[in-house]
């Protein structure tokens, strides 16, 4: 938003007071008013400002929160194929299958036909 002028709060309100009929005249009651306006709009100022750095950091710890949302609900990737059987036993197996052996199974089937 943009800044709002220490006098320019007074200006406007001196135009709405005379555009109802009270018109301000210079002196002590219309100074008061003066400093009062400018006191509004520096508070209006200050408040615009600190919401607006409030709002960048709320923005900036919900990005953070997303991100650690992401990490620990996103899949998660494999560098390596899981192995469900040792090294050792597959090849075992592998080399009793093709020194041609058959097993006691497989024998007992081909009695029987």
């Amino acid at each position: 938003m943009n800044k709002i002028d220490k006098d320019e709060l007074f200006r406007h309100f001196s135009g709405f007071l005379k555009a109802r009929g009270i018109e301000l005249q210079e002196g002590a009651y219309s100074q008061q008013i003066q400093k009062g306006c400018g006191l509004l709009a520096e508070t209006v100022n200050l408040s615009q400002q600190a919401f607006e750095r409030a709002k960048t950091e709320m923005e900036r710890h919900l990005d953070q929160m997303r991100q650690v949302i992401h990490e620990q609900t996103a899949p998660r990737t494999r560098s390596a194929p899981p192995r469900s059987k040792p090294a050792a036993a597959s090849t075992k197996t592998a080399g009793a299958s093709s020194a041609g052996k058959k097993s006691p199974k497989a024998k007992r089937s081909r009695q029987k036909k």
